[in-house]
């Protein structure tokens, strides 16, 4: 007789959801089918002929270090770089106030582990990051969101939830924002809304965690300044990746937050991983000092702007009457907006039939609203099954407007 599991997981394996994504993708891996579900970056941007030179000299140079283990801490050399390029976004932090996490996914799990209990309050944006959302609830916080308009999450809704929250003497333990190129509404918080953000959590007594994967993929506009920059009360925990600007592979990561916060991340790492593979760690310093990284770079934005220029053209030309989109100034998503009668969950089962998908956009919000909304990559696909996929996507749109005579 085999054993019983039922009953011995704990309470936070029993939070746990497999991602509504991750499972999607496995529906979406038939050769003729065009995904605009997962927020993978471009095969095309992956510096592989560089990075087979690098991990040889690595190898050669470094030896048996470079497969031992490490710091928990991270390797120093590929801080220090790091705490370089965060220094020219107005950031100042030294050495101790830097940690490499497993990427940043590792950094969201590791917040919920240091400072959620049950029934702890978390505020994220409406709609919000899955992974985010995913790891907060595991350990049992409570997710309440905040709209957003053209501005990125509106503070007076913060203000209003803020107060009301206290009334009822729930413990918010801290406010979870993407401010650049949301994921996934695409959306950027101006400099206004990023003080103001800052200045309920002073009032409010609120540590703020500022989720950073998609900052460097800009094509136009102006740049606002990082929260942690403008932080001066060591309130805000920053989190970066390499994910989505170099290799995910790599999972590379990092923590950038007031000592005692980073020795607390520290000692929850120990218990997950011990350390991140040391090896793609002095890879990855290499290719910073290197100047490979910025070059790079450059190719990749230039890369991602054609295929949100050319997936933008498809969707005015092609999208019926009542869609409605974000044009993002970078990053990797657009966020689109049905009729309100149309769930989008339903709409992605017809969209599969016609070889192509997306996320229907629920399960970005933590109430699970957004029926009618779905959220679109346009970075992995290739220009051509860009081009293609919108043109099915909204062909589907059509067809379900049609067929419910609107």
């Amino acid at each position: 007789m085999g054993i019983t599991v039922s009953g011995r997981f704990s309470r936070i394996a029993g939070n746990m959801k497999r991602s509504a994504i991750r499972e999607l993708l496995k529906l979406t891996q038939q050769p003729d089918i065009i995904s605009f579900a997962g927020g993978l970056p471009s095969p095309e941007s992956f510096p592989v002929e560089v990075l087979e030179e690098i991990m040889v000299k690595v190898l050669r140079e470094e030896g048996p270090a470079s497969l031992q283990y490490g710091l928990t801490e991270g390797d120093v050399r590929l801080r220090e770089l790091l705490l370089e390029r965060l220094r020219k976004e107005g950031v100042q932090a030294a050495l101790e106030n830097l940690v490499i996490s497993t990427a940043s996914q590792q950094g969201l799990d590791l917040m919920g582990k240091i400072f959620l209990d049950p029934g702890d309050v978390v505020i994220c944006g409406s709609p919000s990051y899955l992974g985010g959302i995913s790891a907060f609830s595991a350990y049992g916080a409570r997710l309440v969101g905040i709209p957003f308009d053209d501005e990125g999450m509106r503070t007076d809704e913060l203000a209003s939830v803020l107060s009301e929250l206290r009334q009822q003497g729930k413990k918010v333990k801290f406010i979870y924002l993407i401010p650049d190129f949301q994921n996934p509404a695409g959306i950027t918080l101006t400099e206004r809304r990023r003080r103001r953000i800052l200045e309920l959590a002073e009032e409010y007594d609120l540590l703020i965690l500022e989720d950073s994967p998609y900052r460097e993929i800009r094509f136009e506009g102006t740049p606002q300044p990082m929260m942690k920059a403008l932080d001066t009360s060591g309130r805000v925990i920053t989190l970066g990746t390499f994910s989505k600007i170099f290799v995910p592979g790599f999972r590379i990561g990092w923590v950038v937050a007031d000592t005692r916060i980073i020795e607390k991340f520290v000692m929850a790492k120990q218990t997950a991983d011990l350390c991140t593979p040391v090896f793609l760690q002095k890879v990855a310093a290499e290719y910073l000092a290197s100047g490979h990284f910025e070059k790079n770079l450059r190719r990749v934005v230039q890369l991602y702007k054609e295929k949100r220029d050319l997936m933008l053209e498809g969707f005015r030309k092609h999208m019926p009457e009542g869609v409605r989109w974000t044009e993002p100034e970078g990053g990797l998503f657009l966020f689109v907006t049905l009729p309100p009668w149309m769930d989008a969950e339903r709409l992605l089962r017809k969209a599969i039939v016609h070889k192509v998908a997306f996320v229907a956009g629920n399960v970005f919000f933590a109430d699970n609203g957004g029926r009618n909304t779905i959220r679109i990559n346009f970075s992995y696909a290739s220009k051509e099954e860009n081009r293609i996929g919108v043109e099915r996507l909204a062909r589907v749109i059509r067809e379900e407007m049609e067929q419910h005579g609107r």
